[in-house]
């Protein structure tokens, strides 16, 4: 088995239902051969995983996982656009870090976004990317993911 899909269910991983949008956008738009996923939280089972700021509540380990989460995420939202089988490449990650201050490991964290698409996509994930320290995330979150995706025409 090879493909996306096989890779997912490889590292334990199956697609969610997507995240309804919490405020007034679309979870998705595809303009040409891109998509562009709206920032991703990360949610599971309609609930927000963790609260807080990194590097005080929630701690740099947990945030990798959580920007994982937000990683699938995005991956469910692409699923139900344009199927993960016509992606050709992650474009551009931005990753944002509900950070404490003092907080530097913005990059470490969003690793786990970054290293969860190359795991599913081998080199087709490797992306430019963004690691971006805020004071506040929607919700409280402590971790958002957003991404550019290129698709098959």
């Amino acid at each position: 088995m090879t493909g996306p899909y096989a890779r997912l269910a490889e590292l334990g991983h199956e697609l969610p239902e997507v995240v309804p949008p919490v405020a007034s956008y679309l979870p998705a738009v595809q303009s040409g051969q891109h998509v562009y996923i709206s920032g991703q939280l990360p949610m599971a089972e309609g609930k927000l995983l963790a609260t807080g700021k990194v590097g005080a509540d929630v701690s740099a380990d947990q945030a990798k996982e959580l920007a994982q989460q937000c990683a699938l995420n995005a991956l469910a939202v692409i699923n139900s656009l344009v199927g993960l089988e016509n992606v050709v490449r992650i474009v551009k990650l931005t990753g944002f870090v509900a950070s404490a201050p003092g907080f530097t490991g913005q990059p470490g964290v969003i690793n786990g976004a970054s290293d969860f698409f190359g795991a599913v996509f081998g080199e087709a994930g490797r992306h430019a990317r963004s690691a971006v320290g805020v004071a506040e995330l929607p919700l409280g979150a402590p971790v958002e993911v957003e991404v550019i995706v290129e698709v098959t025409a």
